[in-house]
């Protein structure tokens, strides 16, 4: 590293404590290390409501058409037709991962400007964002045990926390192949 950057000093600052944080500072990254674990399952409600039925119109979605955004993305267009004695055929956008000539079991959103894939299909789909932040929360009794000075456990929450993460990445894989599948 050294040869690329000749003229800068590379200095360990000597810390004056051990430890790391204080206690506020452990309270304020504990609070921020939640929110980042949980926050994804509450932005997921909505995507659990409509892929369950709860919310949205049931249907069928027919992709007619995607268009190439450039850099991979895509914007899919299609028709929703209701259940009947729902409603009428709309035009609606499709999730970016269908393909023209799709025909699905879909949700209307309530908003009425777009269709998500409902059912087993749907459900999975929409684990892979809170699977994400279950992935992100395995280590955090290890770390409170270790800022706390516990011995007595440390090893059963590494292996806790070992077993939570593969969880959450398992499910984040599924949801992901469900989703572009």
């Amino acid at each position: 590293m050294s040869e690329l950057l000749p003229d800068v000093q590379f200095v360990t600052p000597a810390g004056g404590r051990r430890g790391g944080p204080g206690p506020v500072g452990r309270a304020v990254l504990v609070l921020l290390w939640l929110a980042i674990g949980v926050l994804p399952t509450v932005f997921a409600v909505p995507d659990f409501e409509l892929a369950t039925g709860r919310t949205g119109t049931p249907g069928t979605l027919r992709v007619l058409s995607c268009e190439s955004l450039g850099k991979g993305r895509y914007d899919c267009k299609g028709t929703f037709t209701p259940d009947p004695g729902r409603g009428s055929t709309v035009m609606v956008d499709a999730s970016p991962d269908s393909e023209a000539g799709d025909v699905l079991r879909a949700q209307l959103t309530p908003a009425g400007d777009r269709a998500v894939p409902a059912g087993t299909k749907g459900v999975l789909a929409a684990t892979t964002l809170p699977a994400v932040g279950l992935g992100g929360l395995g280590f955090l009794p290890y770390v409170l045990m270790y800022w706390a000075g516990a011995r007595r456990g440390r090893r059963l929450a590494v292996a806790g926390g070992v077993l939570v993460t593969a969880a959450g990445g398992v499910l984040m894989v599924v949801g992901l192949v469900a989703a572009y599948s």
